[in-house]
């Protein structure tokens, strides 16, 4: 199961890249690394950034969480060589993009 979902968010990053010009995805292995990456990103330094910002995401009404989802894509994008990222606002058109994108996907996986 964790295997697919893997694949899933691999495909969801490779839409996205076919989407959003400012996002390229080399090829499917670099799709599998990227979300290997963003998955480890998300699962360790995404919760300590949200401990550390937590004035600021409730002063923004969570607002600030879409920046935090942000750097952590162009985070992304910046240490991978086959995922790049082309600024701070593709980084935050493309988080959105591709959590949307792999939540329907793992939606049909659910079915």
């Amino acid at each position: 199961m964790l295997l697919l979902v893997w694949i899933l968010n691999a495909v969801a990053l490779l839409i996205v890249a076919y989407i959003l010009p400012g996002i390229t995805v080399a090829s499917f292995g670099s799709a599998l690394i990227a979300a290997l990456v963003l998955g480890l990103l998300n699962a360790v330094v995404k919760p300590l950034l949200i401990l550390l910002t937590l004035p600021l995401t409730i002063v923004t009404l969570g607002l600030f969480l879409l920046v935090l989802n942000a750097l952590v894509f162009w985070f992304a994008g910046s240490i991978l060589k086959g995922f790049q990222v082309d600024g701070f606002w593709w980084a935050v058109i493309g988080a959105i993009v591709y959590s949307i994108v792999s939540t329907a996907l793992s939606g049909l996986l659910a079915s």
